[in-house]
């Protein structure tokens, strides 16, 4: 009969017998670049080496680094960067508490840092405090190579800012430069950084096609009587188009308003010298590129104005008043789209040079301003607005009559793996959508239509106050 063996204890194996524990190392989670970087724009070198310069919020530092878009192998990471107004050159200085690789490598920062700023950064701080007095004088040489514009077009439809703003100051100045003259390429190239980290989306533009056209706002000072000094305030990037048969179009890409000076009526005081250079020199209309939501805001506010004054579009909005005050459409089983003739649109571009997107853009807000009393005629306007924008999101017949929607099988995306065709023979199909889809559909539309009436209302009010 067997007899049960007895296992000794532990403590009495051999050495390599006894279980061994395995350990894991801490694996380095890396830090966002955003939170370990400050980045100040500094006029004078005593400000370099401390925090009283204007600390910038660039867009997102983080896209600009690889590696999941953190910075790895650092223990304690401090960077701090400064950026001169007077020259547009950079400085940076590292500090951390310890360097190791985590598992994950050690980022070369130097090598992220110059993805941003180029040759602008400074490896010396010597060198870069020197270049305050170097070149005191390098946006000024810069406006010497160009053209003064003057901010009143030829045929007499300018707005001018109110006298209380700080951009009607009479020390601003606005000039051109081809971007193929070699003090406009010298200066946008070290305006790239501030470019890259302040404008959503941005690339830098060919300095070597002259179809493009650099606009700077600068404002004059004068330490001297002698010696008279530009602080550049913003600028602006705009490509002319050829347009058949001898015309131009203007196309604003780039627009900047260095943080110092924004909130000051500058973006505003530039989109009205951009828009006069478009009515004096006859252009066929200016047009922006993927305008960012605080630039449109300020853009359409403008235009508002310009159009408040153009008595064409006065006289179309007030006929679509008083269309609108006969009431009752959300009660209609067809809703008319209170849409400016094709006659006005084409004045308004010939004259204006706003071109028609933007136009209906304003149209809506116009609209808008024409209610009185508001509150009885929301209701209605309202119902205006929703049908645009279900017109726009779903086609111009809204009720798709005709168009089936079919499932197919995919290896991508089940949820979004579908056919939609057009029946023919006048088959009546209609998008085939379960009633949770229809749920989610009119949601998404209505919270479309929320935003669009309170952008509407905003620049509503803003335009109001000016001219109350």
């Amino acid at each position: 009969m067997g007899k049960k063996q007895q296992l000794p204890d532990a403590d009495q194996l051999p050495e390599q017998k006894k279980k061994r524990r395995v350990g894991f190392p801490n694996t380095d989670a890396g830090v966002e670049p955003n939170d370990c970087i400050k980045i100040y724009l500094v006029s004078k070198k005593e400000e370099v080496g401390t925090s009283d310069g204007f600390c910038i919020n660039p867009v997102d530092l983080n896209s600009f680094f690889e590696d999941d878009e953190k910075i790895y192998g650092y223990q304690g990471l401090k960077i701090t960067i400064w950026v001169s107004s007077i020259s547009f050159h950079a400085l940076a200085d590292i500090t951390f508490q310890g360097k190791s690789d985590g598992g994950k490598g050690i980022t070369d920062l130097k090598s992220a840092l110059e993805k941003i700023f180029g040759e602008t950064l400074s490896d010396n701080k010597d060198d870069f405090l020197q270049t305050f007095s170097t070149e005191n004088n390098f946006i000024s040489s810069v406006v010497s190579h160009g053209e003064k514009l003057q901010t009143k077009a030829s045929n007499g439809h300018v707005t001018h800012f109110n006298g209380t703003s700080e951009a009607a100051s009479s020390d601003l100045e606005v000039v051109r430069l081809k971007i193929d003259n070699l003090a406009a390429g010298h200066l946008y190239s070290r305006l790239v950084p501030l470019v890259l980290l302040l404008v959503d989306g941005s690339n830098p533009i060919d300095v070597t096609d002259p179809s493009w056209e650099l606009y700077l706002l600068t404002q004059k000072k004068i330490d001297h009587p002698e010696n008279t000094q530009h602080l550049l305030l913003g600028f602006a990037a705009l490509y002319r188009f050829y347009h058949y048969p001898d015309g131009s179009r203007l196309r604003l890409s780039q627009i900047l308003v260095l943080p110092p000076y924004q909130h000051k009526g500058f973006g505003s005081h530039l989109v009205e010298v951009l828009s006069n250079v478009a009515i004096s020199e006859n252009v066929y209309d200016l047009t922006v590129e993927e305008p960012q939501e605080y630039f449109q805001h300020v853009r359409t506010s403008f235009d508002i104005k310009r159009l408040l004054a153009f008595e064409p579009a006065n006289e179309a909005v007030k006929s679509a008043v008083l269309r609108l005050k006969q009431g009752k459409l959300s009660k209609k089983a067809h809703i008319p789209r209170f849409l400016p003739s094709p006659d006005v649109v084409d004045e308004v571009r010939k004259t204006l040079k706003i071109n028609k997107k933007q136009f209906l853009q304003c149209w809506e807000i116009l609209i808008y301003l024409g209610l009185d009393p508001l509150e009885k005629h929301t209701e209605d306007y309202v119902t205006i607005i929703s049908k645009r924008v279900k017109a726009d999101i779903l086609g111009k017949d809204s009720e798709v009559a005709g168009k089936q929607v079919i499932e197919v099988q995919s290896v991508h995306d089940v949820e979004t793996s579908f056919v939609m065709f057009r029946s023919q023979c006048g088959e009546v199909g209609g998008v085939q959508m379960d009633e949770d889809q229809t749920k989610t559909q009119e949601q998404q539309l209505q919270q479309l239509v929320d935003e669009r009436i309170k952008e509407v209302k905003l620049i509503a009010e803003k335009v109001s106050q000016k001219h109350a």
